[in-house]
């Protein structure tokens, strides 16, 4: 086993584009553990609910920070970081190499001024493992001991007073979920934090200087290469700590694994699991969707055009502000209540054990592309919402699979699409509109399974295909208050962050409708095919003339389907100037208008096109919504990829449906 020593100098101050990690008048404490020890618990009792959410510098991996007020010299707060969990520093993916430049201040993080390394009490071996490598980096280090009821109830029980003496530095028993011991965490990190920052816990001088340290008696090894002596002193402290091993203790919650983890029950279980998210993004989250998508549109945005009258506010004045900004503030502020419901669902699923048994049962099932039993949440989610899926993505352990799955949650064909596929359905083909949709979403599975299977083998080639192997937590009891703050501050992220994207686009879009560029129309007040809006439209229908469906009334409702695909029936109405259907499946006027036109841009092969038209909608971009949270969760970069991958495959599909469709 070895530590990469710090390539440089450590920086002298934040660098992330993201926002600072910590403020340089402020002390900065990193929480390090293997993963389930305890590690997000602790941290969302210290900051409460002052946190936020960042990515790591150029990664897509998230940092949690918060402030723990009170703990630094003169009373004022420090910033904590709450890095991935990870059992060593030797970084094979991108979440182990962000925690092992966290601790050494690399890569434009600042260097701690303290790390707080979580030990495990039932597994000890595996955390003091990590806390050596921590300290070889040479890092001022306390330690926190944790999960030590759950030791416990399985007969271990560690002697605290012998585990600080070998590791040479202070040791606070913690009760994360409760806060029981927390304040002894904190006065510990206080002296830590008072005394000189400059010199590590028990290791001595500055990092990198392996010569002339002054270890503590009994301290982790010095030299990181020297695997034999790094495990016999892990394998003396733990007997010494804790004991030999205890007999095997049958626990509740192995009980409750016997039935939960076996195929006859185990997938039941899960499938209902599954079955209550999906209701969760669906019947239960479209009630609050629509209160406040009325509060914004019968309230609000009546209120403001009111006070823009009565200041004589121009026309186009008005449109702006209230058909754009607040459009886009609306729809943002729609997706709040089911992102907040989903964070809070996922939450209950972490903390109260269940989901990393969700993950093996279904291990065997994701499989098929790929990866891991982890993954099924936020596909099963995507089929009811694509934006909270994405969300979920965060519940996979490694940052390569958080992204190829995010890529992939596109293609789960989400309700917003299902009024588009029922309007083509039922004009086109009466009397089995239903057999169409369900080969849509037919489709939609085809797609994930293909489109993993060859991102696999492309972009995604270093994603090794690896055994599936969890630490299964003990079940525990939810706390309502940690995870009340974490959904906040992963909502309050997305309304920041993603909200941006969404506001600027919507209003850049209004000032295409608005603008006139033929029939001598005032700007504001023109109709969508005299437009800015309406000749780009018509600029892009000859692209879809291959497809059966190139005409500008098409395209356009495409367009508007990039911000939202539930608008596309609305956008359809608006441009062929008839009454939108209150239900789809009844289209009157318009249904005749559309079969019209794609009798016209087919060639006689209508049904043809309208199966192409129904593929592109299920293929490309969902939603403007989606899309700004994928550039939140991974980068510009990705998601100009992602959405570029999506329209191409749309187009392929689109046209290939309709050259065979046309034939038979």
């Amino acid at each position: 086993m070895s530590c990469h020593e710090p390539g440089g100098p450590a920086p002298t101050g934040p660098a992330t584009p993201a926002g600072a990690v910590a403020t340089l008048d402020e002390p900065l404490v990193v929480l390090v553990g293997c993963p389930n020890v305890g590690k997000s618990s602790l941290f969302n009792t210290v900051t409460g609910g002052r946190q936020r959410v960042v990515n790591a510098p150029g990664t897509t991996v998230e940092l949690e920070l918060g402030a723990w007020r009170g703990v630094a010299p003169g009373g004022r707060p420090a910033q904590v970081v709450d890095l991935p969990g990870t059992y060593s520093l030797l970084a094979r993916t991108p979440d182990e190499e962000v925690a092992a430049a966290a601790v050494t201040g690399e890569q434009g993080l600042r260097r701690p001024d303290l790390a707080v390394v979580l030990l495990e009490a039932g597994a000890l071996a595996r955390s003091l493992s990590l806390y050596a490598q921590v300290v070889a980096r040479g890092v001022p280090v306390v330690a926190a001991l944790t999960l030590v009821d759950v030791a416990a109830d399985r007969g271990v029980v560690a002697d605290v007073d012998v585990l600080a003496a070998r590791l040479g530095v202070p040791v606070a028993p913690v009760h994360p979920r409760s806060g029981r011991g927390v304040e002894a965490l904190r006065d510990v990190v206080a002296a830590r934090l008072a005394s000189s920052p400059s010199v590590p816990g028990p290791v001595g001088p500055a990092a990198g200087d392996h010569e002339g340290r002054a270890s503590v008696p009994d301290g982790p090894p010095l030299d990181p290469d020297d695997v034999e002596a790094l495990f016999a002193w892990v394998d003396d402290v733990t007997h010494a700590v804790a004991g030999p091993p205890p007999e095997p203790v049958l626990t509740w919650s192995d009980r409750a694994d016997r039935v939960l983890l076996h195929p006859a029950a185990g997938v039941p279980v899960l499938l209902a699991v599954l079955w209550a998210l999906f209701q969760l993004s669906t019947a239960a989250a479209a009630p609050l969707m629509d209160a406040v998508d009325v509060l914004v549109g019968q309230g609000l945005a009546p209120a403001v055009t009111w006070l823009l009258g009565a200041a004589h506010a121009p026309a186009w004045v008005t449109g702006l502000l209230v058909d754009g900004v607040l459009a886009g503030v609306g729809t943002v502020l729609t997706f709040v209540p089911l992102m907040a419901l989903m964070f809070v669902a996922v939450a209950l699923l972490e903390d109260s054990g269940y989901l990393a048994r969700a993950a093996f049962v279904a291990d065997r099932a994701m499989r098929a592309i790929g990866l891991d039993g982890r993954a099924v949440l936020p596909f099963v989610v995507g089929f009811g919402c694509n934006l909270p899926a994405l969300a979920a993505t965060r519940t996979l352990p490694h940052a390569r699979q958080r992204l190829l799955v995010g890529m992939l949650v596109p293609w789960t064909s989400c309700p917003a699409r299902l009024t588009v596929y029922v309007l083509m359905g039922s004009v086109f083909f009466p009397g089995r509109a239903g057999t169409a949709v369900f080969v849509m979403y037919l489709a939609s599975v085809l797609l994930v399974v293909l489109g993993g299977l060859v991102l696999r083998r492309t972009a995604f080639r270093d994603l090794r295909r690896e055994p599936l192997v969890l630490a299964l937590p003990a079940y525990q009891r939810p706390r309502a208050r940690a995870i009340v703050a974490a959904a906040w501050a992963r909502v309050l992220s997305f309304v920041t962050r993603a909200g941006r994207v969404v506001v600027v686009t919507l209003t850049a879009m209004w000032l295409l409708l608005a603008v006139p560029v033929a029939g001598g129309h005032a700007f504001g007040d023109v109709p969508v095919e005299d437009s800015a809006y309406g000749r780009v439209s018509a600029a892009m229908a000859p692209a879809f003339a291959p497809a059966g469906f190139g005409d500008w009334h098409a395209s356009a409702a495409l367009v508007t389907g990039f911000v939202a695909k539930e608008v596309v029936v609305g956008s359809f109405a608006q441009s062929y100037a008839v009454a939108e259907p209150a239900d789809p499946a009844h289209p009157g006027d318009l249904g005749a208008q559309l079969r019209a036109t794609l009798e016209r841009t087919s060639g006689g092969h209508p049904g043809a096109a309208a199966a192409a038209f129904m593929v592109f909608t299920l293929a490309y971009t969902p939603c403007l919504a989606t899309v700004a949270e994928q550039r939140r969760l991974f980068g510009l970069r990705w998601t100009l990829g992602g959405v570029g991958v999506q329209l191409g495959v749309a187009w392929v599909l689109a046209v290939g449906v309709f050259q065979v469709g046309a034939l038979l």
